[in-house]
């Protein structure tokens, strides 16, 4: 093959690939699709005061919402046990407007769960969704044992593979 037509493979490959390589980072992809649903005063509590020690980036505050015991199962991350450890991976977290709202839960004596989507600021919609399991000893304050989150993001696309220039061939295309 000679030279010229090389060069022409190889740029229109380029351009063909292009646009792939900026496609590699998921976007957020706001959904309401699904209502709310009212919590009742004690399970709603859970809510405002996440969204309050977020949004005051108190670490303190937020794992004392959990369980002596409890995780944080957040995305591309291993999971977290222990309020030690909640509070150390949320220092330097928060500081934005977050928004909870719920879409389904259930609660006995002493286990519950809410499953719930949010958001922050004023993007309109929901840029993720969370489940909430909850614990607490019979008639107190219900704790969060387990909370995982992750965004609506879409599907993370492969990189187009690497084609070389011209000049990155080996000797014997030229």
């Amino acid at each position: 093959m000679s030279r010229s037509i090389l060069t022409v493979v190889v740029f229109g490959l380029m351009l063909a690939t292009g646009p792939l390589l900026g496609q590699n980072a998921p976007e957020p992809v706001a959904s309401t699709g699904l209502p709310e649903v009212a919590l009742p005063p004690q399970l709603d509590r859970v809510l405002r005061d996440y969204e309050r020690a977020w949004r005051a980036g108190d670490a303190v505050a937020l794992a004392s919402l959990f369980a002596e015991d409890g995780f944080v199962l957040q995305s591309n991350r291993p999971p977290i046990r222990g309020r030690s450890a909640i509070r150390a991976v949320y220092e330097g977290q928060g500081g934005g407007q977050l928004r909870l709202r719920a879409l389904a839960f259930a609660a006995g004596d002493t286990i519950g769960y809410i499953i719930g989507a949010y958001g922050y600021d004023n993007t309109p919609g929901d840029t993720g969704k969370f489940t909430l399991t909850l614990r607490r000893a019979s008639g107190g304050p219900w704790l969060i044992f387990s909370d995982m989150d992750n965004p609506n993001a879409a599907p993370q696309r492969r990189s187009a593979p690497h084609t070389p220039s011209p000049t990155e061939l080996p000797a014997a295309a030229h």
